[in-house]
């Protein structure tokens, strides 16, 4: 069978991450026989500039007929203007909405050879493997907003609010993941001040004795959560918790690997594409200078081989041949002390390919 995925590089370094990624999937497809398509669209600002919107219909349109999506990055000082009607952030969330992706997740493991790289202590951040999935489409972010008179001048508010539904259905997904890796699962939320957090908690509850009572789980505050993250990493498997709260526990967990650079994510629904892409933003500050890092884009491909094309030992191959490659020493300028040597963005990605063909040959051999 032929594998579809639509490509959408998008803006800033996008381009240059998403094409080692793609040459990646396209030595797993060689190496494992299997056939991929690639069909490439356009989203964020490279789509207002090239049609008016960030998200054109043809995109949608690709996206939906394949079989999974992976997004390079969007947004730009090009488009920054807070006032436009059309931004590169809308093509992301309508795409979001589009494919009913409704978990991200987001992995952060830290590589024993990258473990000084971060500002942590590398006591505090040895054996960290975890996993963050953030609920992706309710929320503060898609309440209730607006602004009204008020004596002082405006009077600004934005909503927050989940259905027992959403949270049962992110809930059941973080369980079930957890089940695949150290069987832990913390909730975290801000039960003690807000109503929808109240809510959140005992359906957390709820579904994790009725249908995961072999998963050891427990509730977190948000605030607690943040600290924890920073004084004790590795204790952590999977965190599951709302859009806001994951929306900052993400960004703040990435720095524990040493960069954002190295970190993927996928956002899935119950039927249809997934979208895949790095964690990072679009970086226009190094655009065009072939120095960005590319493993979060790859390893966004290895989770794509194994949650929307069921091909495991592809992604396990991948993700085999980053480790190989950090192992070595090879380093993009973001993993490095001053002086110390680089590869491009290309080099990296060589690097990889390379390590994906001789493990895939070695590991037939075995």
């Amino acid at each position: 069978m032929k594998a579809k995925i639509t490509v959408l590089a998008g803006d800033g370094v996008g381009p240059e991450v998403t094409d080692e990624a793609c040459k990646v999937l396209e030595a797993i497809a060689d190496q494992f026989g299997r056939n991929i398509e690639f069909t490439d669209a356009s989203i964020g600002g490279r789509a207002i500039d090239e049609f008016g919107t960030a998200l054109p219909e043809e995109t949608v349109e690709f996206c939906l007929e394949s079989d999974a999506v992976l997004l390079g990055a969007v947004g730009g000082p090009k488009w920054d203007d807070p006032n436009a009607s059309v931004r590169p952030e809308q093509g992301l969330l309508g795409l979001r909405k589009a494919l009913g992706v409704f978990a991200n997740l987001r992995p952060v493991r830290v590589y024993k050879e990258l473990a000084k790289s971060g500002p942590l202590k590398e006591e505090l951040v040895a054996n960290v493997d975890l996993l963050v999935i953030r609920e992706l489409t309710g929320g503060i972010y898609f309440g209730e907003r607006g602004r009204r008179p008020d004596p002082s001048g405006e009077f600004a508010f934005d909503t927050m609010g989940y259905s027992t539904g959403e949270v049962e259905r992110i809930v059941r997904l973080a369980a079930g993941k957890a089940k695949g890796r150290r069987n832990k699962l913390t909730s975290v939320d801000k039960a003690n001040v807000l109503e929808v957090s109240r809510l959140w908690r005992s359906t957390a509850a709820r579904v994790m004795q009725d249908e995961f009572a072999d998963v050891e789980f427990e509730h977190g505050l948000v605030d607690a959560a943040a600290m924890h993250l920073i004084q004790r990493p590795a204790d952590f498997d999977v965190i599951v918790t709302g859009n806001l709260f994951g929306d900052i526990l993400t960004d703040e967990a990435s720095v524990l690997a040493g960069s954002m650079g190295l970190l993927p994510s996928a956002s899935l629904g119950t039927s249809g594409p997934g979208l895949y892409e790095p964690i990072h933003g679009s970086a226009p500050d190094i655009a065009g200078k072939d120095i960005a890092n590319p493993i979060g884009m790859i390893l966004s491909a290895a989770m794509l081989c194994r949650e929307s094309l069921g091909w495991a030992k592809e992604a396990d191959c991948i993700e085999s041949a980053v480790e190989k490659v950090i192992q070595s020493g090879v380093r993009t300028p973001d993993l490095v002390r001053a002086n110390e040597p680089t590869v491009s963005t290309k080099e990296m990605g060589i690097s990889i390919v390379s390590a994906v063909r001789e493990l895939s040959v070695s590991s037939m051999v075995a």
